[in-house]
């Protein structure tokens, strides 16, 4: 049986941290050159290795937010007073993964089983947390959009309200997402390969058709929208904000359900921790506690290095990703109001820039944007899936030695068939609503996170080995995420239950 690779000269010593979880064993980090197998990282080992983790992340933001609520949000009210509130999401949003991440890699751990060193424990945190992530994301409208676009592409018209098929045909994406999984050597490298695939052709496919259709006069509102501070325009809600930010770049303050892929890519002490292999590939250990290591210079010197990667991967994939991501659509539907004089409702929304293409230029762009449409919502929808199970099975595995024992110390036999139960508790909920519904609601709740979890990972992370701690604007941008998403949810159960705090 394959494991962690152990350092040569291993410490006995341990580091405690927090509470309710053991003490972490201390040992050296691991090179980069040693994790990936190559002489040296430059920049062609580095696209080909080491970036990776930020392309899963890439692949769910590059989704719900940016293809049905920002550019719902821009066909509704136009770019002015809702473009700054992407930029702003989106670099709030990739400090805060950089900061989940950097307690990954220090520890090893996923962040959701951290969460169990935090006061009072893992009792409350951890089932806690799992629960919080299947309550937002469970009600399936990323795949009840890809769906709707499925059935546009296979029939060549926009499904009827209400229509059955759109369903079945986002129950078959889920079935897809299951045997990607299944297929897999490890599961986190074939997400990551399949990112790439779709992600590079959602954004190379956007770009030529922006190019195509989309005049200059609108790329520029898109991107001077960006940038200026504008006030909401009138007539949208801070709900609709909400979602908008909350589901810009990923998922505000739920974006650490993702961030375990660091450990399975092997990013720091990750290496040291394990992964979760695939059906085809080889039994490997995944430790159910974490691993750290020393305050010294080697080890300051290695946790500088591996901290640029993570920078690298953050700032030059998932940022300039995300916010491609976002403009390319967003412009895009610009055109397709303009084009159709309406514009979009929620029951249109995953299909409106396709009919909009389809009515002006012919059926060749209709299909093109209905293909992107469903590689950006399945993209999503593998990453989405994926995570939920992941977070359920990193937790359960790591705190339950009497279900270690049950497993054989094999975390695929609790792994996928959890994946099944949640496909068919999916297929049952996605018929409760309109996708666009759907999502805004995970997308608030993704907002409920910021509340919590800022503040968790100012505990875990200012007791890590010295080089990895934070600076203080480290915390800082923390409490922003607080104020700025939290607010948004606040606002969301001000309007469920009654009236909102804010009104436009």
């Amino acid at each position: 049986m394959a494991g962690p690779t152990p350092a040569p000269d291993a410490r006995s010593a341990t580091r405690p941290l927090g509470v309710s979880r053991p003490d972490l064993p201390i040992t050296d980090l691991p090179t980069p050159e040693e994790v990936f197998g190559v002489r040296r990282i430059g920049p062609r080992e580095l696209f080909r290795h080491a970036l990776g983790p930020s392309l899963i992340a890439l692949g769910i933001s590059i989704g719900s937010g940016e293809w049905l609520l920002g550019p719902q949000a821009v066909g509704q009210f136009g770019f002015e007073g809702v473009g700054w509130v992407i930029v702003v999401s989106a670099v709030l949003q990739t400090l805060y993964n950089i900061e989940c991440s950097r307690y990954v890699m220090a520890t090893g751990e996923a962040p959701v089983v951290g969460w169990g060193r935090v006061p009072p424990g893992w009792f409350l945190w951890v089932p806690l947390s799992v629960l919080v992530v299947i309550f937002a994301f469970i009600a399936g409208g990323w795949a009840a959009s890809a769906g709707q676009g499925m059935y546009a592409l296979v029939h060549g018209e926009v499904p009827g309200e209400g229509a059955e098929e759109p369903r079945l045909w986002a129950i078959a994406l889920l079935v897809v997402v299951f045997l990607i999984a299944a297929g897999a050597r490890r599961v986190s490298r074939a997400l990551e390969l399949a990112n790439w695939l779709m992600v590079g052709t959602i954004l190379l496919g956007l770009l030529i058709l922006c190019l195509f259709v989309v005049p200059f006069g609108l790329w520029w509102d898109g991107l001077k929208g960006f940038v200026t501070p504008a006030a909401p325009p009138d007539g949208i809600t801070a709900t609709q904000i909400g979602g908008l930010a909350g589901f810009t770049a990923l998922a505000s303050g739920l974006n650490w359900y993702v961030m375990g892929h660091y450990r399975d890519k092997g990013y720091g002490m990750g290496h040291r921790a394990g992964f979760i292999a695939g059906m085809r590939g080889e039994r490997v250990k995944l430790l159910p506690s974490g691993v750290t290591f020393p305050d010294d210079e080697k080890n300051t010197a290695l946790w500088r290095r591996w901290y640029r990667l993570l920078l690298a991967d953050m700032w030059g994939v998932f940022f300039v990703g995300a916010m491609l991501g976002m403009l390319l659509p967003t412009i895009l539907m610009a055109r397709a109001v303009e084009l159709t004089g309406t514009r979009p409702t929620q029951a249109d929304m995953p299909t409106f820039v396709a009919s909009a293409l389809d009515a002006e230029y012919g059926r060749w762009l209709f299909y093109l944007a209905l293909l992107l449409g469903v590689l950006v919502l399945f993209s999503t929808q593998l990453g989405i899936f994926e995570g939920m199970v992941r977070a359920a099975t990193d937790t359960a595995h790591a705190t339950s030695p009497r279900l270690r024992a049950l497993l054989e110390g094999d975390p695929r036999r609790l792994y996928y068939p959890f994946m099944l139960v949640l496909l068919v508790v999916i297929a049952v909920v996605l018929h409760l609503a309109l996708p666009v519904s759907l999502v805004q609601w995970s997308a608030n709740m993704s907002n409920l996170g910021a509340l919590i979890y800022p503040f968790m990972l100012m505990y875990l992370n200012s007791r890590l080995p010295r080089a990895a701690r934070p600076r203080p604007w480290h915390h800082a941008i923390l409490v922003l995420n607080f104020l700025f998403f939290g607010f948004f949810f606040v606002n969301f159960v001000a309007d469920f239950v009654g009236d909102p705090l804010v009104t436009f």
